[in-house]
C-alpha cells in the first residue's frame, strides 16, 4: 500500500490542473524540466540506440521532453499504475504503455529504466522494489530522481545518500552516480551494471 492513497492523490491533481505538470504534483513545469534534464545527464548523449522504459511514466510528458530536445530512443515505452495515466499517456505519445504495478509485476526488458518522482508517494519498502526491480529489468542501468534528505513526512518518502548506497550495496550496483543542488530536497541517481 502506499503511502498515501495513488489514486486519489494524483485524480485530484488532474482534476485540478488537467495534463500539466502540477496535474502529476510537480511543483511546477520548470521544475520537471529540470529533473528531466538531470536524468538526461546520466544517460549516453545520444539514445537513439538504446532502449528506454519510463517507470511511472504518468502523462508521457518525459516522451514529449525527448522528442522536443530531439533526443528519443530507439525504443521509448512507459509504464505507470493508474489507468488515467496509462490513458493519457498512450494518447499523447503514441508509444506503448503499459499498466502494471513496478512493485509487484514483472517487467519487461529495456536498455535503460529511468523514473522521474513517482517514487516520491511509495512507504520506503516499496521504493526499495520499485528501484530493484527497474534495476534487474535494466541491461545498462537504472537512472531515477527521488526526493533527498532525511525528512519525515506522512505523504513524500525522502533518503538521504547513506540509505541509497545501501540500496545500491544491496544490489551489487557496480557504479553509481549522483547528482544533487539542482533543487532543494532533490536527488538524481544512476545506478548502473
Amino acid at each position: 500500500m502506499p503511502r498515501i492513497d495513488n489514486e486519489k492523490f494524483y485524480k485530484s491533481a488532474i482534476e485540478m490542473f488537467g495534463t500539466t505538470a502540477k496535474g502529476v504534483n510537480w511543483h511546477s513545469k520548470e521544475y520537471q524540466k529540470i529533473r528531466f534534464d538531470m536524468i538526461l545527464a546520466l544517460l549516453p548523449k545520444k539514445l537513439n540506440k538504446f532502449s528506454l522504459i519510463d517507470a511511472g511514466c504518468g502523462f508521457g510528458d518525459l516522451y514529449i521532453y525527448l522528442d522536443k530536445k530531439n533526443k528519443l530512443p530507439k525504443i521509448y515505452t512507459g509504464i505507470d499504475s493508474l489507468l488515467d495515466m496509462y490513458s493519457i499517456a498512450s494518447e499523447k505519445t503514441g508509444q506503448e504503455i503499459i499498466l502494471a504495478d513496478i512493485t509487484r509485476d514483472k517487467l519487461p526488458e529495456a536498455d535503460y529504466y529511468i523514473c522521474s518522482g513517482a517514487m516520491n508517494v511509495l512507504k520506503k519498502f516499496e521504493t526499495h522494489l520499485f528501484i530493484r526491480n527497474c534495476y534487474e529489468a535494466s541491461k545498462i542501468g537504472f537512472v531515477f530522481n527521488i526526493l533527498h534528505g532525511d525528512k519525515d513526512s506522512e505523504t513524500y518518502n525522502y533518503f538521504t545518500r547513506t540509505s541509497i548506497k545501501k540500496i545500491a550495496s544491496d544490489l551489487n550496483v557496480k557504479d553509481i552516480v549522483f547528482k544533487d543542488e539542482y533543487i532543494k530536497d532533490d536527488i538524481t541517481v544512476g545506478f548502473y551494471k
